[in-house]
């Protein structure tokens, strides 16, 4: 379909977004009302433009959540669709495995505390392992205990959402490129989306905007009380004569106060193994470069009560986090921990990315998936890591709303 047709159409669905989580919601849809006339708007030329192509694509076992969470669940389930998905339409996929691991003895009860949360999510083939067995499986690692966790690994979700979207289209859908919403309109009968150059019309929406998904969401006249906090995690890449380093995943010990997972070692599915990312606020929400600046949307983050709170909380991690930004030797420092042998000379700067993390104005995280529904539009606010993983299994949970709250 062109734009001056669409203009003229009023779709049963529209979704804002074509990341992992808007496409898979397109995907669900399309199966649960085929009939239905879907289409999705995207900012950018392309999909996975922003979080879901900038990460390092790993497949995340569902290991760490609180069970019960919705990220327990869907992690898991979602997993298991991704992997049977991916296999299905030939997506470049590797369940490789990875290691948790302990360097210290006083980490020894927080991989004993993630180790019983796996068992509680039901995660297969979950193991503790000694250092030998540790030495068998990674062997530059330095580690006193570990948890082998088996049904971890990569995969390459921008394939993966190019595949999504071709099925999408093969349907009754559309993904249109160059559509940066600036408008929603909701009335009795219809929702009115206006963008930049274009304007559609839709029974139903779904915002799934990821880094702007309070924006929309505030167009759309919801009144959250969320905000997001852009934070930018750099990367640097193994060069090919210090790949033998590694041979799956290797992950540090979370630190169980900060919702990062810390500076790992991830073998990639399309070639190459990244090594990070730190975490540190941005300026901009898009801000992908060192010194990136939009200045109100920095202002706007700053004076948030929310993040002013958080940062009090953890401004002693931050520094931390800031000091591997700028100091490549700190970075390595950090990589050392796990594997002794990483020197700078074996780094190469890799793309970074920019994470949405949804603040409460208490300074509380949202550690979960968190959606808001108004009228006949539905509001992903927060999907944060294990989103891409989870995608698939989002998108269920989105359907269940879709047909409980509009009657569907």
């Amino acid at each position: 379909m062109q734009i001056s047709n669409e203009a003229d159409t009023t779709f049963d669905f529209l979704i804002i977004g074509a990341g992992i989580v808007g496409l898979s919601t397109a995907y669900k849809l399309s199966l649960a009302f085929p009939e239905a006339k879907i289409i999705i708007l995207e900012k950018e030329d392309k999909v996975a433009a922003h979080q879901t192509g900038k990460n390092s694509g790993v497949i995340h076992s569902g290991i760490y959540y609180k069970p019960g969470s919705y990220k327990a669940r869907n992690c898991k389930d979602g997993r298991h669709q991704l992997v049977e998905f991916c296999n299905t339409h030939n997506v470049v996929i590797d369940v490789c495995g990875k290691v948790i691991v302990a360097t210290e003895e006083e980490e020894l009860p927080r991989l004993d505390f993630i180790y019983q949360r796996g068992v509680e999510n039901e995660i297969e083939g979950i193991k503790k392992i000694g250092p030998e067995e540790l030495a068998e499986i990674e062997p530059h690692v330095k580690g006193i205990a570990a948890i082998k966790v088996p049904c971890a690994g990569i995969v390459d979700y921008a394939g993966m959402c190019e595949k999504l979207r071709e099925l999408i289209e093969a349907k009754n859908g559309s993904v249109v490129f160059g559509q940066k919403v600036t408008e929603i309109n909701e009335s009795e009968k219809r929702i009115t989306v206006k963008t930049e150059t274009s304007s559609f019309k839709t029974k139903h929406l779904i915002g799934c905007a990821g880094l702007y998904s309070d924006k929309v969401a505030e167009s759309g006249g919801v009144k959250s009380p969320v905000q997001i906090v852009p934070f930018k995690g750099e990367y640097y890449e193994l060069k090919p004569e210090a790949e033998y380093l590694v041979n799956h995943l290797i992950y540090p010990l979370p630190n169980p106060e900060f919702p990062f997972l810390g500076v790992h070692f991830t073998r990639m599915a399309l070639g190459g193994i990244e090594c990070g990312p730190n975490a540190v606020f941005v300026f901009k929400r898009e801000g992908y470069n060192k010194f990136a600046i939009n200045l109100k949307e920095g202002f706007e983050a700053l004076f948030f009560k929310g993040f002013r709170k958080m940062a009090s909380k953890h401004w002693r991690m931050g520094l931390d986090e800031y000091k591997r930004s700028f100091s490549k030797k700190a970075f390595v420092k950090g990589l050392q921990k796990l594997i002794p042998e990483v020197r700078a000379e074996h780094l190469k700067h890799s793309p970074a990315g920019v994470r949405a993390m949804a603040l409460l104005p208490n300074g509380e995280i949202l550690d979960d998936f968190y959606f808001e529904v108004s009228g006949k539009q539905i509001h992903v606010l927060n999907a944060p890591s294990p989103a891409a993983t989870a995608g698939l299994s989002i998108a269920d949970e989105i359907v269940k709303k879709v047909k409980a709250e509009f009657d569907l």
